[in-house]
């Protein structure tokens, strides 16, 4: 079991726990106590009836903490998106402008360099949330359930804490609390209100470049690309590029992250009858020690409503971000392959390598023409890393090449639940033409469009879709590769037809005229750039580490090095360099 979750391990004093030795990936299961017949006529219904409410009450309690997770993803998120705009995209300016000119960015902002770089980023981020939303998301969810005991004079165990069972005659006020929540919108990034504008990264922006790029004097500038309007263009650049992090944000759901935390929340806590109960057993320890510290802040004694109880700084400006928290969990399963001594930096890192190693001995397999040893490979890297969503996408590709629909459907169907990647959209659109579910890869292929107009393979496979259904009477040439998405006015061609009139046909809504920089764009705005990832470990291992384990020399720190040097990228907001390639 991974350690984050080491404190909710359910005894085995009923004898519904067994270590799965077979299981491929080492958790605990329930053995299934189901009768295979019916149930004796004679057994006392109210016992059934009673067995059925703690069933109901599990549920909810597993609904509650589900819901609230992944609220508590995309608010603190959120919150973590703004902070790389106003850290980490100023960096990311100054880096483009240097070699690009400062109007760069300002018609090169959404290019698929930058949001590739932006979705790499953003998927290890979202692979983080696993490890650091979760944790602290059933802690505050825990506190919030407490609260509610309390204020129905509920009792709770100084030493374990809640017990579920001792919130059943309240179980209809929970309900109506559950139903809240789920009629609340689905969690989506959006910036917090009380988080203010990008002044400050700005400023600094623009220092940075008058000391760089500045004027030498009133007459002359330092640079011959700058001319003294580069303020305008730098500014524009760079509210255009946090514009674009947040669209590339919105593409990843919330609810596809977490996948630990939700099998157990959807599988394994809501028949046993003891999921606060052993929760409590460490969430009560922490809450008393918090308070017994801090206090009890004013208001927070019987806090009972959907946000994440016991956050720090709601909703103001000292909210806590959770991603610069160095978070460090101890007495680690030995059998889960981690030294003991580990940082969750360590860990999380530790899982990576060996996933990409595994990934890279599947690509191999792939360019050799051995499919199958591919789909064997690209497995065992989701299998240690189910949080990142490109392993399936190499499986659906091998999928694809041994023609099981089927296996590569499902691929595409859990990259899309947690991001909505073209490639997954494009590959499961062939899949499903193959199973012969053409509307349903007409949709897929459509949605690849609206998402990448210029991929000429899914203009290709829809047109010939639409043909063999019927969808169109005439088959039109495909509009060449470098056609301009925005350029809806050319003069129509007799052999081509324009980008419009492409996506008429096609039946994919026309998207809304890109709006044009209030300046002139110059030859050196045409610059080709391109965003190459670094490799080596995060910060998390460098420098990060727990007192004492910087000298620490162990087989698996060792092991962790012979990774690192096999040069296997990491994607970063701090490790990446720019050149042109024009």
């Amino acid at each position: 079991m991974p350690p984050k979750y080491s404190h909710v391990k359910k005894r085995s004093a009923s004898g519904l726990m067994k270590k799965g030795k077979n299981s491929p990936n080492g958790h605990h299961i329930i053995k299934d106590t189901r009768h295979s017949r019916a149930l004796n006529p004679h057994v006392d219904r109210s016992i059934t009836q009673a067995m059925s409410a703690v069933s109901q009450l599990e549920r909810a309690i597993a609904r509650v903490l589900l819901i609230r997770y992944e609220q508590d993803i995309a608010r603190l998120y959120s919150t973590r998106l703004y902070s790389i705009a106003l850290v980490h995209l100023p960096t990311l300016v100054m880096r483009c402008v240097t070699l690009g000119g400062p109007g760069w960015l300002a018609f090169n902002h959404d290019s698929d360099e930058i949001k590739d770089f932006f979705r790499a980023a953003i998927s290890m981020d979202m692979r983080q949330a696993g490890e650091r939303v979760a944790t602290k998301s059933v802690l505050w969810s825990y506190t919030a359930l407490r609260h509610f005991a309390l204020s129905n004079n509920v009792d709770v165990c100084n030493k374990l804490g809640l017990h579920s069972l001792r919130l059943l005659p309240y179980y209809p006020a929970l309900k109506a609390h559950l139903d809240v929540l789920e009629a609340m919108p689905p969690p989506a990034f959006t910036k917090p209100p009380h988080l203010g504008t990008l002044r400050d990264g700005q400023d600094a922006l623009e220092d940075a470049c008058q000391l760089k790029f500045g004027w030498v004097n009133e007459l002359a500038p330092a640079h011959s690309d700058w001319d003294g309007d580069w303020r305008t263009k730098v500014r524009y650049g760079y509210e255009k590029l946090a514009q674009t992090l947040w669209r590339v944000a919105r593409e990843f759901d919330v609810r596809g992250y977490g996948l630990i935390l939700r099998e157990k929340l959807t599988t394994k806590w809501c028949d046993c009858g003891c999921s606060t109960d052993h929760l409590g057993e460490v969430c009560e320890r922490t809450v008393r020690e918090d308070e017994e510290e801090s206090g009890v802040r004013i208001g927070k004694q019987r806090e009972w409503d959907g946000r994440g109880s016991g956050i720090y700084g709601w909703e103001t400006e000292e909210e806590e971000d959770i991603w610069e928290v160095d978070l460090d969990f101890g007495g680690l399963d030995p059998e889960e392959g981690v030294d003991a001594e580990m940082t969750i930096g360590e860990m999380m890192e530790w899982r990576y390598l060996r996933a990409e190693q595994e990934k890279e001995l599947g690509n191999a397999a792939f360019r050799k023409g051995d499919f199958e040893g591919a789909v064997k490979l690209y497995e065992s890297a989701y299998e240690i890393e189910s949080e990142l969503p490109h392993y399936q996408l190499n499986l659906a590709a091998a999928h694809l090449k041994l023609n099981n629909w089927i296996e590569a459907e499902k691929a595409c169907t859990r990259v899309l639940q947690q991001h909505r990647s073209v490639k997954g959209l494009f590959r499961r659109g062939k899949a499903r033409k193959m199973l012969g579910r053409d509307e349903e890869a007409i949709q897929d292929l459509r949605a690849v469009i609206r998402l990448q107009p210029t991929n000429t393979d899914a203009i290709r496979e829809l047109t010939e879709l639409l043909s063999a259904t019927g969808g169109e009477k005439t088959s039109k040439a495909i509009p060449d590769e470098n056609t301009n998405p925005s350029s809806s006015k050319q003069a129509p061609s007799p052999q081509k037809e324009t980008f419009a009139e492409m996506l008429r046909r096609l039946g994919i809504p026309e998207p809304k005229p890109t709006k044009q920089p209030p300046f002139q764009r110059t030859r050196a705005d045409d610059r080709k750039l391109k965003i190459s990832l670094l490799a080596g470990a995060t910060d998390a291992t460098h420098g990060k580490h727990r007192k004492g384990a910087g000298t620490m020399r162990t087989k698996r720190a060792h092991e962790m090095e012979l990774m690192r040097a096999e040069c296997m990228t990491y994607p970063s907001w701090d490790r990446y360099t720019i050149k042109r390639v024009d």
